[in-house]
């Protein structure tokens, strides 16, 4: 039922062992995996020794890595540092797609000054008055919305143009909302002047 295994077998086995030469092994090293240098070894006890102790202290340190993280991009915000900004502002398509718009005068960016003085004269009651404000409101909105669709379509344009092999998905849009804050307090901080060329 079991087959023994043959002389010949067994002697050839027992030649392949005794050709092989035989090393002394270090008896705290793991099987099969040489010692490691003393400074790897070092490194690992380190890891080991900083990793936390249970679920409440590694929760501490990914709240202070995490705030260390937001005051960096807060930081690079406000002086246009590429590699902390958020992955949003991150790339050239769309440093070049916020100087496009910072280089431009928009209606857009006065779109809150102008909604809040509307709205106080909406606030005066005197015959015809309402009617005009109601006109002023309309004509604002069509400013902007052509604004927009120029803004966009120069943009566009321009992105084709200097990035032709890069993805663009998002630019524009990205553009536009910039559009709509005043100039002063947009962030990443305008890097151009008006009517300087991207």
């Amino acid at each position: 039922m079991f087959r023994s295994r043959s002389k010949d077998e067994q002697a050839a086995a027992t030649k392949v062992t005794a050709d092989q030469p035989q090393q002394p092994r270090d008896p705290q090293a793991p099987k099969g995996r040489p010692t490691p240098k003393r400074s790897e070894a070092t490194s690992q006890r380190r890891s080991l020794a900083s990793t936390p102790a249970n679920r409440k202290d590694a929760m501490k340190r990914q709240k202070v890595a995490r705030r260390a993280d937001l005051s960096k991009q807060r930081e690079a915000l406000a002086n246009g540092d590429e590699r902390y900004l958020p992955a949003r502002d991150k790339g050239p398509v769309r440093r070049f797609a916020r100087d496009y718009v910072d280089a431009r005068f928009t209606v857009a960016e006065y779109f809150l000054p102008l909604a809040v003085i509307i709205l106080v004269l909406s606030m005066i009651n005197r015959g015809a008055f309402q009617a005009y404000v109601l006109l002023l409101w309309m004509i604002v909105i069509l400013l902007i919305v052509a604004n927009s669709v120029i803004t966009a379509v120069g943009l566009k344009r321009g992105l084709r143009a200097r990035f032709p092999n890069e993805n663009l998905r998002g630019a524009v849009p990205y553009a536009l909302m910039r559009t709509l804050q005043m100039r002063r307090l947009r962030l990443p901080k305008p890097k151009v002047k008006r009517g300087e060329k991207p």
